[in-house]
C-alpha cells in the first residue's frame, strides 16, 4: 500500500462518519460534504491503485 491509497482509505473513512453524522442530526449540508469527501477518498485511493499497478508493471 503506497501513500495514495492509505490517505485515500483515510478521506475515505472520514467521509462515511461526517455522512454518518449528518444523517443522525438532520444536518443535509454536513451529509453532503461527507458523501463528497467519501467519494473525493475513493478516487484518491484509485489512484493509488494505478501507480502500485504502474510500479509493479515496471519492475
Amino acid at each position: 500500500m503506497n501513500k495514495e491509497q492509505a490517505k485515500g482509505h483515510y478521506e475515505e473513512a472520514k467521509g462515511t462518519v461526517k455522512e454518518a453524522a449528518g444523517k443522525l442530526v438532520g444536518n443535509e449540508e454536513l451529509e453532503a460534504k461527507g458523501k463528497i469527501q467519501k467519494e473525493a477518498g475513493k478516487v484518491q485511493a484509485d489512484v493509488g491503485d494505478v501507480e502500485e499497478e504502474i510500479k509493479d508493471t515496471a519492475n
